[in-house]
């Protein structure tokens, strides 16, 4: 292996460690539980996207009490009334 792969190997871990710094804590729940942890706040922010190849999904995001949360579903979900929602182009969680 050559120095520059070697180089371009430890680079591309390295951004991968920021990435994942950045992100902080996100908490997968199912869907259900998001939707009880929208239900404890008052005008929630929520962050929403749709994906999916071949069928299509619906994913949201909402921080609570300083921790990230993210789910995904098959169907929408049933959004509080006063809540912010922003649409995003792409939502990506590090695996």
């Amino acid at each position: 292996m050559s120095n520059g792969a070697v180089a371009g190997g430890a680079a591309a871990a390295a951004a991968i460690a920021n990435a994942i710094k950045a992100a902080g804590s996100i908490i997968r729940v199912e869907p259900r539980d998001f939707e009880i942890i929208l239900s404890k706040q008052k005008s929630p922010l929520i962050v929403f996207t749709t994906g999916g190849v071949f069928t299509t999904n619906f994913q949201y995001l909402t921080n609570y009490k300083g921790l990230t949360f993210f789910t995904k579903s098959s169907q929408q979900l049933n959004l509080p009334g006063d809540a912010e929602v922003v649409a995003a182009k792409t939502i990506w969680i590090p695996n």
